[in-house]
């Protein structure tokens, strides 16, 4: 197989989930983050349908089940702290995952194992810096970095988040970047500190109130909470993205007297901590590429966390990139950055990449910026009456064992199947 140059823009879950494969198979594999260090913090994440499948063909399950968060399942609760429902975990062998899934883990601790197994394989971390402007010039693409550096590759991906600005340098200057707002829903996250008590279990515990806002917890950990602190408001959009103090500010004004334990929450969150507002967004994109640059994540396709699928959309779309790369650029490739057939082969790759993973993410976005799915943005069911109904309507589904979170997540993507990509199970 030809060795391409490739450039990876951030080291998260997409990026290093492409930096494994693409230097499993051969290539010459940077990716620059623009954290001092990798950043292997961050609340807990899972993995689900085809997302398991592509973890097992990379050969790391058993890294993962090694970590996997202790969670046995998560409960509803009213503004009192009663329990209205109560949903298990994934039984290993059930068809669609669970609320919580076989396969929760803390996203540091996934970033960690992909960034380990990368750099067994060759790939090449550099910290500190990121991509100031970039210019294709058709058969090499010339990336001028924020420290100074100019170098060339052969191709560069975009794996820098939802906010991505490697995918703002890849469109041009003033057109549209593909970010859909999702009509101020926000999401805060951070981890509280805690013991747990004696006779507590490892159980995720959820919380709606009046208004369009609610409260998630989870522990992986006997010392800290996870809280996922949720409203719709658009209050937000006269903050500037990263002033953190104006957020909690907001937050505060909002979640304030909500009841269970959101005053408790909302005194931790006003404390030094590591909390981080997400502005909930969907990116919807004609294409992920254009010429010698791609994207790949949430950078592409982000589907908001309402969907249950962030983390497996960013695996199962790494691994079909890096497999179109691989059956592409085959070995009637000259190894010379810049040959014509090099060209010729990368185009075809990036287009097969956008052909088939397409309908998988079609279905996985949409009725997001509708309303589909699991989220507090309904306003009807955000009002006292219409949070009642909820908790009988899950009180009765768990009673019958009725599977939820599998019907409210989208892990069922139909009429799709994982490609099969022998090149990517070849040794370099």
């Amino acid at each position: 197989m030809a060795r391409l140059n490739v450039l990876i823009s951030g080291a998260g879950i997409a990026g290093n989930s492409l930096a494994f494969w693409l230097s499993k198979t051969g290539h010459k594999v940077t990716v620059v983050e623009r954290f001092s260090s990798l950043r292997d913090t961050g609340l807990q994440l899972d993995l689900r349908g085809h997302g398991i499948e592509v973890m097992k063909r990379m050969g790391l399950q058993e890294a993962f089940q090694a970590q996997v968060a202790p969670e046995k399942g998560i409960q509803i609760v009213d503004k009192k702290g009663r329990r209205r429902a109560y949903f298990p975990s994934t039984v290993p062998g059930q068809e669609l995952q669970s609320f919580t899934s076989e396969f929760e883990i803390m996203r540091g601790t996934m970033c960690r194992i992909l960034h380990d197994a990368a750099v067994r394989f060759g790939a090449k971390f550099v910290f500190g810096t990121s991509i100031e402007s970039l210019e294709d010039e058709g058969s090499l693409v010339i990336v001028n970095f924020a420290d100074g550096r100019t170098e060339t590759f052969d191709l560069v991906v975009g794996a820098d988040g939802v906010n991505s600005r490697t995918r703002k340098m890849m469109l041009g200057a003033g057109a549209d970047d593909g970010l859909r707002p999702l009509n101020g829903l926000v999401s805060g996250y951070f981890i509280m500190p805690q013991p747990i008590q004696e006779g507590e279990e490892y159980i995720a515990s959820m919380f709606m109130a009046p208004g369009n806002k609610g409260l998630m917890i989870r522990r992986s950990d006997p010392k800290f909470l996870q809280v996922y602190i949720g409203a719709r408001s658009n209050e937000f959009e006269a903050i500037p993205r990263g002033d953190v103090k104006a957020e909690k500010a907001v937050m505060t004004e909002i979640m304030r007297g909500a009841g269970w334990i959101t005053d408790d929450v909302l005194k931790a969150m006003n404390t030094e901590n590591d909390f981080y507002l997400e502005r909930m967004s969907l990116v919807k994109l004609d294409r992920w590429f254009r010429g010698r640059v791609a994207l790949v994540g949430d950078a592409a396709w982000c589907p908001t966390a309402n969907t249950g699928m962030g983390t497996t959309s960013s695996v199962v779309g790494a691994y079909i990139l890096a497999g179109e790369i691989a059956r592409q650029c085959g070995e009637n490739i000259a190894e010379e950055t810049g040959n014509a057939n090099t060209s010729d082969s990368i185009a075809k790759a990036l287009a097969a990449y956008d052909t088939k993973f397409r309908p998988f993410m079609d279905q996985v976005q949409k009725g997001v910026a509708e309303g589909e799915g699991f989220s507090i943005s309904n306003s009807f069911f955000s009002t006292t009456f219409g949070i009642s109904l909820i908790h009988l309507a899950m009180a009765c589904m768990a009673f019958f064992k009725v599977n939820v979170g599998g019907m409210m997540m989208k892990e069922h993507v139909k009429n799709w199947d994982l490609p099969e990509y022998e090149e990517l199970q070849r040794d370099a």
